[in-house]
């Protein structure tokens, strides 16, 4: 075992406190989590009302979205009042928690910033444009540093961005945005 390495020994109340700690915190995520996706999947269920009625459909366009996205809902609440007898249950967690949290997930947090930024730039930029800016920057936050890598990204981002803007445009006959520089 080299000298740089952190020692792995625990005692057996340090994992104790490392398992509710971890309980609780799971918890309140599940909480967080399922009360956005419930938020979320209610405004589809609103928007899902105004889609067309069809001739041929007595039910309309928007019955079988809204039906999934009702059960859906029932589902999360499900997981919400679950998880909120779990959230009650353990004892608080200790001070700094969510801040080591947040610092491991910051690549997680990272990526999902950028992609936040990608539908943002999509509508400004065009599909290639923001395409390929996303998928470099997102290898290049992922660990692409030394030239050769950068350069595979690159390869790839181009071929992503400009390849699948073509397929869709010439072979699936699908227009994608375009942007000003288009």
């Amino acid at each position: 075992m080299s000298s740089s390495a952190p020692s792995r020994q625990t005692r057996s109340s340090d994992r104790v406190v490392v398992d509710t700690d971890t309980r609780r915190a799971s918890a309140l995520a599940h909480l967080l989590l399922n009360g956005t996706l419930l938020v979320l999947f209610g405004a589809l269920f609103v928007q899902a009302g105004a889609l067309p009625s069809s001739a041929w459909e007595p039910l309309g366009a928007g019955s079988f979205p809204r039906l999934v996205l009702a059960v859906l809902m029932l589902i999360n609440l499900g997981i919400m009042a679950q998880e909120w007898l779990h959230y009650r249950g353990a004892p608080s967690a200790a001070a700094g928690l969510v801040k080591r949290w947040l610092w491991r997930q910051r690549l997680a947090f990272g990526v999902l910033a950028l992609f936040v930024l990608y539908i943002l730039g999509v509508p400004m930029l065009g599909f290639r444009l923001a395409s390929l800016a996303f998928l470099i920057l997102v290898q290049f936050a992922l660990g692409a540093r030394r030239p050769r890598s950068l350069a595979i990204a690159a390869v790839i981002a181009v071929t992503f961005s400009f390849g699948l803007d073509w397929l869709f445009r010439d072979v699936f006959i699908i227009s994608l945005p375009r942007g000003p520089f288009s």
